[in-house]
């Protein structure tokens, strides 16, 4: 099969896009396995399918650089946005269904991709770190020397250790630099560390918010670039208004036997 695809990228987490509009493709986890392996295939991130949704814009379909289908990814959600606005799909506010529910999105005049996220409703404290999910699960700790730190290594303890090993889990390491929250993430699906993880980000502003009621802003650095997280916090278990600022970008497309 001759596939067209797309390749995009936010804040250098990146991503293969098909246009599935059309309903006429379907691929195996091999398949993506393959089209996301950056030595033989593609290479990326995750790999997400474009369908069409009677009740929304658009459905987005989210597969994890492993095959396997995944769950929420922020970043990828910016993405997919950009790339409808790209191929005509260009409402003034965009209303998407994915894995964890409904999404709204915006691309403002800078060309930022603004992301609904959902609501958290429940943070959990596990011994120095914070667990919460954001549409995938995440857990938070925050270190010192971040720029040096050993991100796989001790990611992936933690992603395989006793509790999490079976269902998996993101793991943010955070360190603040002055106003910006300086963010690192291993991630489950690609077991490595990604250049910007979009729910990692959020959970990290999230988790390490102060205790003040209402409307928080956080800016964010990450590997791959900066972005910015807009959050109300009800309560010390709820949050909502939460939103996913940052750019996203076209790389190149082209076609690709498999």
């Amino acid at each position: 099969m001759l596939l067209q695809f797309y390749k995009y990228q936010g804040t250098g987490n990146d991503f293969v896009i098909v246009d599935n509009r059309a309903d006429n493709i379907q691929l195996s986890k091999e398949q993506v396995a393959f089209i996301c392996d950056r030595h033989f295939g593609i290479g990326a991130d995750g790999l997400m399918l474009l369908n069409k949704h009677h009740s929304y814009d658009f459905e987005m379909i989210y597969y994890n650089a492993d095959g396997a289908l995944g769950t929420m990814c922020g970043n990828g959600g910016r993405c997919l946005t950009k790339f409808a606005f790209d191929n005509g799909i260009q409402p003034t506010m965009y209303h998407f269904i994915a894995s964890d529910g409904e999404h709204e999105a915006i691309i403002d005049e800078n060309g930022w991709i603004h992301l609904k996220m959902i609501d958290v409703k429940e943070v959990s404290l596990v011994h120095e770190a914070t667990v919460l999910n954001t549409g995938s699960p995440h857990y938070i700790k925050p270190v010192s020397g971040l720029s040096n730190f050993d991100v796989f290594t001790e990611g992936k303890k933690i992603r395989y250790n006793q509790t999490y090993n079976k269902a998996g889990i993101n793991v943010n390491f955070v360190e603040w630099n002055e106003d910006t929250l300086f963010v690192r993430t291993y991630e489950r699906g690609v077991e490595n560390e990604t250049f910007s993880c979009g729910t990692g980000v959020t959970a990290a502003a999230i988790a390490m918010s102060a205790d003040t009621i209402g409307a928080h802003e956080t800016k964010i650095r990450t590997l791959g670039g900066n972005l910015l997280i807009k959050f109300n916090k009800v309560d010390a278990q709820h949050y909502n208004n939460v939103w996913l600022c940052g750019p996203a970008s076209l790389v190149y497309e082209g076609q690709i036997t498999i």
